[in-house]
């Protein structure tokens, strides 16, 4: 049976090797679980980018998706105008001379149709009374004839008026077709920005999903080295003190020197599980104190 020195002898060269062994353990626990915290830090504001920017995402799916409605009401309403023009163009071809004369110098014109014809009744009038007669006739054609030139002149007048006016009509259809040509085209822009940035985003969301999810994993990698290392130190140190509560235990058992050697035994039995690697249970340390 071994003494006391002896077993001192052998077990506190083991007892200070655990104690330097759970330094190491403790101070590579606390790096990893420092690690754990680095790691869900970036885990956690990674996944707070990507909840932002699926929120940004289905914004611009609501603007690509209004914009996409708007081109086509635009559409609808470019076409009508384009069909109007259409319609006014042709009829302004079908109107408009092969050829047209020369534009004379405006004048203000007095004088209208009616007027003109009521000249031309009275001028008819007077040569039938024989106001017109002998040299006088050439003057009645002379006169005739330009009352007739004049009547010309404000009928072709209304002509190009009424040209004019289709003209104005057509320039005018032509700018309405433009501005919805220019709507459709600014809508279209619109959508295909949003949709362009939808596709950016959703890219970039897999991206920090990608990443969040290394981080997750060396969250994970972490802790189980962590939780390795807090085992080893924690059956380290009930080492330890297992070796301490049995040096305390055959300390007293030698103070007493009436023991038997059952329990001689038992402190033996004990010594030998701690020197093979076993920790004491709490009703085993009890024992040893008892002993």
């Amino acid at each position: 049976m071994m003494d006391f020195d002896e077993v001192r002898t052998i077990l506190s060269p083991k007892s200070e090797s655990l104690d330097e062994k759970l330094s190491i353990f403790r101070e590579d626990r606390d790096t990893w679980n420092s690690k754990v915290k680095k790691y869900l830090t970036e885990r956690n504001e990674i996944n707070r980018q990507v909840k932002e920017l699926i929120t940004e995402v289905q914004n611009q799916k609501v603007i690509r998706d209004e914009a996409n409605s708007k081109v086509k009401e635009l559409k609808i309403i470019r076409a009508e105008r384009s069909t109007i023009l259409k319609k006014l163009r042709a009829e302004l071809q079908e109107k408009k001379p092969v050829s047209e004369p020369k534009k004379q110098e405006k004048r203000e014109r007095k004088r209208n149709e009616r007027t003109i014809r009521s000249d031309i009744d009275k001028l008819d009038m007077k040569f039938n009374l024989g106001h017109f007669k002998g040299s006088k006739e050439k003057d009645f054609e002379r006169e005739m004839k330009k009352l007739y030139q004049e009547l010309k002149d404000i009928k072709a007048n209304k002509v190009e008026n009424a040209l004019s006016e289709l003209e104005s009509n057509v320039r005018t259809a032509a700018k309405s077709q433009e501005e919805a040509h220019k709507l459709v085209e600014e809508a279209v822009t619109t959508a295909q920005e949003s949709h362009d940035l939808m596709i950016e985003l959703s890219e970039e969301v897999d991206r920090l999903r990608a990443k969040a999810n290394s981080s997750q994993e060396g969250v994970i990698r972490s802790k189980r080295e962590a939780d390795l290392l807090h085992n080893k130190y924690v059956v380290s140190l009930r080492s330890i003190h297992s070796i301490q509560d049995l040096f305390k235990a055959m300390v007293a058992q030698e103070k007493n020197l009436d023991d038997d050697t059952g329990s001689k035994l038992e402190v033996t039995d004990l010594m030998s599980r701690l020197m093979s690697g076993d920790t004491l249970s709490t009703d085993e340390l009890m024992a040893l104190q008892r002993n």
